[in-house]
Order: structure tokens, then C-alpha cells, then sequence
């Protein structure tokens, strides 16, 4: 069905309404063989607080962004090639319910749907895409992923240290390997992480002396924790394993 579509003109003038919400702000996305599967409004679990964003899937990518007026403009533009996308489950808990991570080697984050039937409708979809690419390049499944950073109100107190309280003076950060919400003194450090970016980044102290030594990748995710995602920091051991200048911060 996808290939019967990508030189259909429905399909075009689809694609052509979603450049035109995003506006010239936004990247072109209409490529030849390239189909938008399905849209639609996910909630994100963004740094602060879980946020309402406009997703589309096409046959090769992902894309979303900020609402600013339902179905005629969105903004900050994200673009994921489907290629290096992992996705798992994640168990409901409160009032977060239906969701799934979505993995990639630069970002991972959780995303929720309003039901059930709809998280299933696009985690399926999303998988079919995944497969479909990977089948016809010939290419593995990517293996490396950035860590899920835990969110701002999850961790009143360093998941390093746990001893600083955070306060409007002891501000919060990242660790961009393993996502733990910490203190400035346990993230003094920067580490170069290629997948992420082209420049050191923040990481924690623990993070930073396994790097190091080379006990763990630098390309990804640390293992313990970038498999499975939970809300409540008590899981996440403190010897496993926010200003910040991470670029979705001001929004997420």
C-alpha cells in the first residue's frame, strides 16, 4: 500500500499541509517514495513536565513538534530517521498511561496516547516502517541509544550523590549517558559522545570514569537503566551506573 501511494496525489497534497503548518521554519518533507502514514497529538514526557506535541509518521521518518494552533501551525521541527529507532513499552503508572520509548542514538524519550488501541495502532505502525527500511537496506537494527532522561520533579534530591537537595540556587542537571537527574559538583565533567553530539557534553562523575576507562561505550545509552523506563527515581540504584544546554530544553 505504501508504494502504491508515494506518487499518489493525495498523498503529496498531505505532505504539502504539514510543511505548511511547520512554515519556513520547518525542513521540506516531500522526497520521492516518501508517505505520511498517520498524525496525530502524543504526550510527551518532556524534562519539566508532560507536554501535548503533533506527531507524524512517515514510511522513513518521524516527525513533531509543538502546538501552537491545532491542525494550522506547529513549530521546533523534529526530524527521526526511522532507521535508527528502537521502541518498547512502558508499564502505566498513575496518571501516565499507554505509553512506549522511543529510542534513537541522538534522543530518547517516552511518548503516551489517549488509549490503548491507539498506543497499539502506532507502535505497530511505527514497527512496519522500522522493519520495512531495515529489509530493504539490509542494515541491523540499531543497538545504541541515548539514554531517557528522568524527569525534573522525579528527583528532589542528587541521583548520584543523595546528599544536595535541589533548590533555586542548587540547580538540576543531565547526565547525557545515563539520564540521571544531578547535582552541578557530581557533573562537572564533559565527555565526547559522537551520537550525541560534536562537542563534549555534560556527564555525570560515575558516567564519566567508566567512559574513561572504557567500561562503557561512549555511542549510546548505559545499559543499566536505557532498556526500561520508570518515573520513580527509588528504582534506579544510585551506584548503577537543569539548565543544561541540551537544545529541547526550553521547551522540554
Amino acid at each position: 500500500m505504501v508504494d502504491r501511494l508515494a506518487n499518489s496525489e493525495a498523498n503529496s497534497k498531505r505532505i504539502a499541509v504539514v510543511e505548511g503548518c511547520f512554515g519556513t521554519a520547518g525542513q521540506p518533507l516531500a522526497i520521492p517514495g516518501r508517505v505520511l502514514i498517520g498524525e496525530g497529538v502524543l504526550t510527551k514526557l518532556c524534562r519539566k513536565k508532560p507536554k501535548a506535541r503533533q506527531f507524524f509518521l512517515f514510511n522513513d521518518i518521524l516527525v513533531y513538534g509543538n502546538i501552537v494552533i491545532q491542525k494550522k501551525k506547529y513549530n521546533k521541527q523534529h526530524i527521526i530517521p526511522l532507521e535508527s529507532v528502537t521502541i518498547d513499552t512502558v508499564e502505566d503508572e498513575g496518571d501516565l498511561r499507554n505509553g512506549w520509548l522511543i529510542k534513537t542514538p541522538t534522543k530518547s524519550f517516552a511518548v503516551y496516547a489517549a488509549t490503548a488501541t491507539e498506543k497499539s495502532e502506532w507502535m505497530n505502525h511505527i514497527n512496519k516502517c522500522v522493519a520495512d527500511l531495515l529489509e530493504k537496506s539490509g542494515k541491523s537494527p540499531s543497538s545504541e541509544h541515548a539514554a531517557v532522561w528522568v524527569p525534573d520533579s522525579e528527583a528532589t534530591v542528587c541521583m548520584r550523590c543523595q546528599k544536595i537537595k535541589f533548590t533555586p540556587v542548587s540547580r538540576r542537571h543531565h547526565c547525557r549517558k545515563c539520564g540521571f537527574v544531578v547535582c552541578g559538583p557530581c557533573s562537572e565533567k564533559k565527555f565526547l559522545l559522537p551520537s550525541q553530539s560534536s562537542k563534549p557534553v555534560r556527564v555525570c562523575e560515575f558516567c564519566y570514569e567508566q567512559l574513561s576507562a572504557g567500561q562503557l561505550s561512549g555511542s549510546g545509552g548505559f545499559s543499566a537503566r536505557s532498556d526500561s523506563y520508570s518515573r520513580s527515581p527509588s528504582k534506579y540504584p544510585g551506584n548503577n551506573v537543569s539548565d543544561d544546554e541540551d537544545e529541547d530544553d526550553s521547551s522540554d
